[in-house]
């Protein structure tokens, strides 16, 4: 047979091979052929060569192939699985040399650093790190609930411990707004202003409060890292790929209008409830607009001044980027600025404008987590976990990408987890990566992790000599610079209108995942939000796109009918295809679309044909019943004739031998009746054909399930796969299976799926094969296995 192809079998020739014609479907011997160029080259061209494409065809000869066949050309073997687990307790040099590589990353690269060439780039990145740390570190403290320090604390040590086993070059680790304002859900629900209310006059106590904040944002750091490290440890990476990029750019969007409306207290010098738990943003909300007649008019200024100087910084920062060699630091100048006008001012004494108050020097002890607190944090320290390695591991593959890197995802949860676990332990709140900050040490000149270990150092520097300089720092001017840092995640809103036109299906998922993180809080609505796009997946794939299949004129290509004007079912044949593999929750929809889409109501014609064949065995019945009646008369008249009573020797011989032959001649008939009953009873499984019991046949004899589609079969899959070929051979169409992959054909040999009734010879290589045999091997005799068990 010759059949000719677009080379290549891209979509574009595809759809422009297809012209008016009727496929040609002509076989003399199981072979296939297809066409190709003289000069072998299989190219993809562009829709303006189509007349080349059908001039350039290629041509191959094979057999035609099913699943028995191809085993035996191919030589498959059952593919033996290796065992990991015994590789884990071999101990060589080698392997110990790779666990303390893959485990301590820093000592692969170090030795090997290019001084002269990478550390200028490193060190000024690693300055200009420190300079956006310190004021978003001072901020981002104040967003979690706690003093500003500790955001100082969180930016030198998981810093430095992410230096040593971290695999990302250059994403720069420290505090993030998002993991700040979880941080601060969790520390105002579980230490409330309410709960340390001083009786004497009704203050609240802000020694006792910070503590107690301090003490459940460390223990929530130490549980953090305990998940990050055992994640790691079982190479438990890709969990976060359930966390899809719709699902994280709605959840950080959400979380940017919480961590915007957080603000809005110290923006307008208001003292509100801590609230946590469902609806709680909406409260704060409801609060703010009723207390804004309060507002402290200084307070409001000195935020307004604070964010139009921030904006006008990096407006200049966006103009004059070419120009400079590293951006201005507006944020450290208008904290330096803001605090000095505040000391010689008197903000605070003056006007009532809050400050961030005393910083102490130097670095704290360390101190033991309270393990009486895991119960109440373990959720909580999971949802921040997960979120946290999300956006850094999605942050570290965007530069791996960039500059020609890899990144593990494995050692990333490691070297996250052991950041959160010994920084907990040093007081500090749980971290992960900002993307401007990892924007500025890339665009710097960063080449390596160098840049962070430099930037920790200059932050332990201000910890320890400089920090208390900044204790007249208004909170409005750190609200200011929260807000305005705000700027990038609220800009996702735009994902809205881009999502509308690229794929409806996300955008629902950026909706509920947005909505339930605004109504909900963040750690609720995360869990609403994975759940929800899990169950998403299942329900797409409980309503795949289901296809009849035809031929594309002249190949050997089979194309939805539907959607390919020019493909044309073959005559006899029926090709069936789903878009998703089969399982337990879409086999039924698989089955009842297949008949539905068959044209024939298969379930009707199967009932009608087991009633006609019941009335036909009743008929049989009873005839056989009413032939049995005159020969038993007859029976037992001849009995009565043979046996008078004779005293005559000759008599009694002559009636024994007329008694004799009376047997002889009943036996006969019996025979004969037998013989003859055994003849009909032969024909009757003729007598049970769909066109003997005068039901309509079916216009095609083969039905070829196209499996290309299946990922996995379950037990369900096999059965329904199993009623598909009992229902259709019922009403005298065969079924043949093609295109599986070999996976699914090994679990379909486990699952002791092929039988004496279904081989490997019902299941072909190709779609094509499958019809060619169908079409050589049209309808065959009707056999009813349950009426030729009964005869």
């Amino acid at each position: 047979m010759g059949l000719s192809e677009a080379p290549g079998g891209g979509a574009t020739g595809l759809e422009d091979l297809c012209e008016p014609a009727m496929p040609r479907v002509s076989e003399d011997r199981p072979r296939t052929h297809s066409t190709a160029s003289s000069n072998g080259d299989i190219q993809v061209r562009g829709p303006f060569q189509a007349m080349e494409l059908r001039r350039r065809d290629y041509h191959v000869e094979r057999p035609l192939l099913n699943q028995e066949q191809l085993e035996e050309l191919g030589s498959r073997s059952s593919a033996t699985g290796t065992l990991q687990w015994r590789t884990w307790f071999r101990c060589s040099h080698a392997r110990a040399q790779a666990l303390l590589l893959q485990y301590f990353p820093v000592l692969a690269w170090l030795p090997q650093y290019p001084v002269r060439d990478w550390l200028l780039g490193d060190l000024l990145s690693g300055l200009s790190v420190a300079i956006m740390q310190l004021p978003q570190g001072l901020a981002y403290a104040l967003l979690a609930g706690l003093p500003p320090v500790f955001g100082l604390y969180s930016s030198f040590y998981p810093v430095f411990i992410y230096f040593l086993f971290g695999t990302s070059r250059h994403i720069s680790v420290g505090t993030f707004a998002v993991m700040s304002v979880m941080v601060g859900s969790v520390t105002e629900s579980l230490a409330p202003d309410e709960a340390f209310l001083q009786a004497s006059n009704s203050t609240v106590d802000v020694a006792a409060r910070d503590a107690a904040r301090v003490q459940v944002a460390s223990t929530l750091s130490v549980l953090v890292g305990l998940f990050q490290v055992g994640l790691g440890l079982i190479h438990f990476g890709f969990v976060v790929t359930y966390l899809s990029e719709p699902l994280v750019r709605a959840y950080t969007t959400a979380a940017s209008v919480q961590v915007f409306v957080s603000q809005l207290k110290y923006v307008f010098g208001l003292h509100l409830s801590s609230r946590s738990g469902p609806l709680s943003l909406i409260y704060t909300v409801l609060e703010v607009c009723w207390k804004l007649p309060h507002t402290v008019v200084g307070t409001m200024v000195t935020a307004v001044v604070a964010g139009v100087v921030l904006v006008l910084v990096k407006l200049l920062n966006d103009k004059l980027r070419r120009q400079l060699p590293m951006p201005l630091p507006g944020e450290l100048l208008t904290l330096i600025g803001a605090t000095g006008i505040s000391y010689g001012v008197g903000l605070q004494h003056r006007f009532g404008v809050d400050v961030v108050g005393k910083i102490p020097a130097g670095l704290v002890p360390p101190v033991a987590p309270s393990p009486q607190l895991f119960a109440r944090l373990v959720g909580n320290a999971f949802a921040i976990a997960v979120v946290g390695f999300a956006i850094a591991i999605s942050l570290g593959k965007i530069f791996a990408l960039r500059h020609g890197y890899r990144v593990d995802s494995n050692q990333e949860l490691v070297a996250l987890g052991l950041s959160n676990l010994i920084g907990g332990i040093f007081q500090c709140f749980p971290v992960s990566c900002s993307m401007s900050r990892s924007l500025v040490q890339e665009s710097t000149g960063g080449n390596t992790q160098v840049a962070g270990a430099i930037s920790s150092l200059f932050i332990l520097i201000i910890i320890v000599k400089l920090g208390e300089l900044f204790q007249d720092l208004p909170k409005a001017v750190l609200a200011a610079a929260i807000i305005v840092n705000l700027k990038g995640m609220l800009m996702q809103f735009t994902d809205i209108r881009s999502l509308w036109k690229a794929n409806r299906v996300d955008l629902l998922i950026w909706l509920v995942t947005f909505v339930a993180t605004i109504l909900l809080n963040l750690d609720l609505g995360l869990a609403v939000a994975v759940v929800f796009s899990l169950l998403l997946v299942v329900v797409r794939t409980q309503l795949p796109h289901y296809s009849v299949l035809g031929q594309v004129p002249d190949t050997d290509i089979y194309r939805d009918v539907a959607e390919y004007s020019e493909a044309r079912e073959v005559p006899g044949v029926k090709v069936f295809r789903s878009s998703a593999t089969m399982y337990f929750a879409n086999a039924e929809l698989y089955s009842d679309t297949l008949k539905q889409r068959c044209g024939v109501n298969v379930d009707h014609l199967i009932s009608q044909k087991k009633k006609l064949l019941r009335k036909q065995e009743l008929k049989l019945k009873r005839l056989q019943k009413e032939n049995k009646l005159p020969k038993q008369a007859a029976a037992s008249k001849g009995t009565s004739i043979s046996i008078n009573v004779n005293t005559s020797v000759t008599d009694i011989e002559s009636n024994d031998v007329e008694g004799s032959k009376a047997k002889q001649v009943s036996a006969g008939t019996e025979l004969e009746d037998t013989a003859a009953r055994g003849q009909e009873d032969a024909k009757a499984p003729d007598m049970s054909s769909l066109k003997t019991l005068g039901l309509p046949q079916p216009d095609f004899h083969s039905l070829i399930l196209d499996l290309s589609s299946l990922s996995f079969v379950d037990t369900v899959c096999l059965k329904s796969l199993k009623n598909i070929f009992r229902d259709f051979r019922e009403i005298e169409v065969e079924v043949y299976m093609a295109a599986c992959h070999s996976p699914v054909v090994t679990q379909l040999e486990v699952g002791h799926f092929f039988d004496a009734s279904i081989t490997k010879q019902h299941l072909f290589a190709s779609v094509h094969d499958a019809v060619i045999f169908a079409l050589q091997h049209p309808r065959s005799s009707p056999v009813n296995p349950v009426l030729v068990t009964k005869l």
